[in-house]
């Protein structure tokens, strides 16, 4: 199973464009980095005090995400997903039955760290997804108030630090692998994109 790794900065549509492949390419999976941040005490503590530790990878479970992959590549079949409550700073985690069926299934990782997780990404499809920092923050805005309960001071000060910090350690990236950017208003490269993986399937 190919391996899709989906990474972007805050706003620029990686959920989207995951939620997208996963129902055009039948029976795909996919794993969110945002479902495997750490709730131990400690992160809880620095949350307070440091607006920039939930996108540093020292806030994820980075070796249940390893895991996972791993165990989806040897098509074991109960797989642990887990599940991250923003506004509680809780996670859950529950065994999920996966169906290995179909001809069109990839292995979707998308998030702001899916870049970051010393994978073979040599052997993934990597796409970046870019857009205005404008557009981008307007969609953090949706998304912080509705879905993880924070304030428009909240919202600046993460918005700003996070997205610093991606293009600070996205050049590597670039730098070292095969990497497809795509701009969210650019249908251009969305129709190359799903050509070369279609291309792929056959």
């Amino acid at each position: 199973m190919k391996t899709i790794v989906i990474t972007g900065p805050s706003g620029s549509g990686k959920s989207y464009l995951s939620n997208k492949l996963s129902k055009l390419f039948y029976n795909s999976i996919v794993i969110k980095t945002d479902s495997y941040y750490r709730n131990n005490i400690l992160i809880k503590f620095f949350s307070k005090f440091l607006y920039d530790i939930y996108d540093r990878p020292m806030s994820i479970k980075k070796s249940a995400i390893k895991n996972n992959l791993r165990s989806i590549h040897k098509k074991e079949r109960l797989i642990p997903f887990y599940k991250y409550d923003f506004k509680s700073k809780d996670s859950s985690v529950s065994e999920i039955r996966i169906n290995y069926t179909g001809e069109n299934q990839f292995l979707i990782l998308e998030g702001i760290f899916a870049h970051r997780l010393d994978l073979n990404y040599q052997e993934s499809i990597n796409i970046v997804c870019e857009d205005k920092k404008s557009i981008c923050f307007k969609r953090r805005i949706k998304r912080d108030q509705l879905e993880r309960g924070r304030s428009m001071i909240e919202i600046n000060n993460k918005f700003d630090k996070s997205w610093y910090l991606f293009y600070k350690n996205i050049n590597h990236f670039r730098n070292n692998n095969k990497v497809f950017s795509l701009n969210g208003i650019d249908k251009m490269s969305y129709d190359k994109l799903l050509f070369n993986l279609k291309n792929l399937k056959k």
